[in-house]
């Protein structure tokens, strides 16, 4: 594995590898890197000739008051594990080779993002088109690779490239988890025993409320999960059942839908969804 810090390196190495016809899979990441990535990783392998990982914490998407400066970093680790998962190039950018300057021009992401995670966090999803315009640009990868988890996410990023037509195929890849449903996250070590122990009554709310859907509707379904997550320590943040990836308000034609939540512990705020159908049993495997 090679790792690279530079954009003019990382664009030079792109380019001879594209001029030898090999395919670019690219797993952008923030770091501290946990099996949910490296299932990002191991997709990447599968579908392409050679696969890039960028580490880069973006304060473009951290607002006032979180959690930028105590974000978990552990640079070696990191590598250690991206090169025993199969990484041919590792891209470690500093703050200011990303952003050397102050930008004349801003990326606003203005569809999906007012609802949700987006909807306590104004301009967060800006920061996260923001830096992946620039990273495709920076490493032209032909499949990039997002975990479900951050299912508003995933719907942002596939309205830039489809907005921006960024040649790159948005692969959304199932959440991994923990034997006893928890959703891998980089912040579950600021869990305390006991928060630890409550947080996978999360998935098993979504779970249960996702069927009452089906049976109940919408508004049944939302007050079955908060009754679900009474027993939790965490302040719900908020829980929403929408289209996806519309995230609107579903309608009875629709049958595409996600059930999302997030709930905030002491020192961590957690997400989890499960997208499911109205024609089916819920695909709680797609997570």
């Amino acid at each position: 594995m090679i790792t690279i810090s530079s954009v003019q390196d990382m664009k030079n190495t792109i380019n001879s590898y594209k001029m030898k016809g090999k395919s670019i899979g690219f797993v952008p990441t923030m770091g501290f890197l946990h099996e949910g990535h490296l299932s990002l990783v191991a997709q990447s392998v599968i579908q392409c000739d050679i696969t890039v990982m960028s580490i880069f914490v973006n304060p473009l998407q951290f607002g006032p008051g979180e959690d930028f400066e105590r974000y978990p970093r552990d640079i070696e680790r990191d590598r250690r594990l991206a090169e025993e998962a199969g990484v041919d190039l590792l891209f470690y950018p500093d703050v200011t080779e990303l952003y050397p300057s102050e930008p004349s021009v801003k990326v606003m992401a203005v569809d999906r993002t007012d609802v949700l995670c987006g909807a306590s966090r104004p301009g967060h999803f800006d920061g996260v088109v923001t830096v992946l315009s620039i990273l495709f640009n920076i490493v032209d990868p032909d499949k990039s690779f997002f975990g479900q988890k951050d299912a508003q996410q995933v719907a942002v990023v596939e309205g830039l490239a489809k907005s921006l037509h960024f040649p790159t195929e948005i692969i959304p890849v199932e959440t991994v988890r923990e034997e006893d449903g928890l959703a891998k996250s980089s912040r579950n070590v600021y869990l305390s025993d006991q928060e630890r122990k409550e947080a996978p009554a999360i998935y098993q709310a979504l779970q249960l409320s996702s069927k009452v859907y089906l049976q109940s509707g919408r508004m049944a379904a939302i007050d079955h999960f908060k009754n679900e997550l009474l027993s939790v320590s965490g302040e719900l943040d908020y829980v929403e059942i929408l289209t996806y990836p519309e995230l609107q308000v579903p309608s009875e034609s629709d049958t595409r839908l996600i059930i999302a939540a997030a709930v905030r512990f002491e020192r961590a705020r957690l997400i989890d969804n499960i997208i499911f159908t109205t024609e089916e049993e819920p695909e709680c495997s797609e997570q």
